[in-house]
């Protein structure tokens, strides 16, 4: 029997015998079942080990190597996947304001997708952390949609910019703006190089790690674990033990964790740092 490659590895992991056909509800589908199944993690920026994002890398991380990634791995392993389905589908970029004014000009470092499907435009974004979209979002309309966890809705800004809100606790909160500029390969390189390597990215030396389930939310800021239900509160715990931390990286978020001396250290000092 031939080795599958790792588009059929994906499909595979993701459920899929044969490749289903292009429609609307096959990417609402795909979307869903990636953020169920793929962790968004910052293992390696915590490390401060490259983030190398061409897609052989990327596809051997997070198939063969059993890691997840962010938004620079992950949104561009789901276009490949989505561009080989058959689907009209490119990469467009973002600025993250979640956590600050939902006008705040940030810098241009999330990465998401723009989706054509019978003259109808969604985005769809598999790497946005705790708070990514488990379904499409309809470009073109300001209506609050329904997703398979929390409601989102998207404004059209006077710069011919788009905003996506989510609906949390009964608050709208703005999570990041973008816009449909074509994007070159260098374009994602400088905004991973920033997000990597930066002094001042939210991501190095931090671990971020969050998947869905169906009707929650897994999400470990640091030291900080929680459980966001739709339906009831959310449930938070600090850890305080290494190897509780690395339990729950390993048997919550399924990932296979790199050589463990250098984690284990790096995760020490997290704990210290949040007692």
């Amino acid at each position: 029997m031939p080795d599958l490659t790792h588009r059929q590895l994906y499909l595979q992991r993701l459920g899929y015998d044969t490749p289903p056909a292009p429609t609307l509800q096959t990417l609402r589908d795909l979307q869903l079942r990636h953020v169920c199944t793929f962790a968004f993690e910052s293992l390696s920026t915590l490390l401060r080990l490259p983030v190398p994002i061409d897609l052989a890398n990327v596809e051997r991380k997070v198939l063969l190597d059993g890691r997840g990634g962010y938004c620079y791995e992950l949104n561009q392993m789901f276009l490949a996947l989505l561009q080989e389905l058959g689907f009209d589908a490119r990469g467009i970029t973002g600025r993250v304001v979640m956590g600050g004014p939902a006008d705040a000009r940030t810098a241009r470092t999330h990465r998401l997708s723009l989706v054509t499907l019978d003259g109808v435009r969604y985005i769809t974004d598999v790497g946005f952390g705790g708070m990514v979209p488990s379904s499409p979002l309809q470009l073109d309309s300001e209506a609050v949609q329904a997703t398979s966890h929390e409601p989102y809705r998207l404004t059209h800004n006077a710069d011919d910019s788009y905003t996506l809100w989510a609906e949390v606790a009964g608050e709208w909160r703005g999570l990041y703006v973008f816009d449909l500029q074509e994007q070159a390969d260098i374009d994602y390189e400088i905004g991973n190089w920033y997000v990597s390597t930066h002094p001042g990215s939210p991501f190095l030396g931090q671990l971020k790690v969050a998947r869905l389930a169906p009707g929650k939310r897994y999400t470990l800021n640091n030291a900080h674990y929680a459980v966001h239900y739709l339906d009831r509160p959310s449930e938070k715990h600090t850890i305080k033990q290494a190897d509780e931390l690395l339990a729950l990286l390993r048997e919550t978020f399924g990932i296979r964790l790199p050589v463990e001396g250098a984690l284990v250290e790096k995760i020490n000092g997290l704990i210290m740092a949040s007692s």
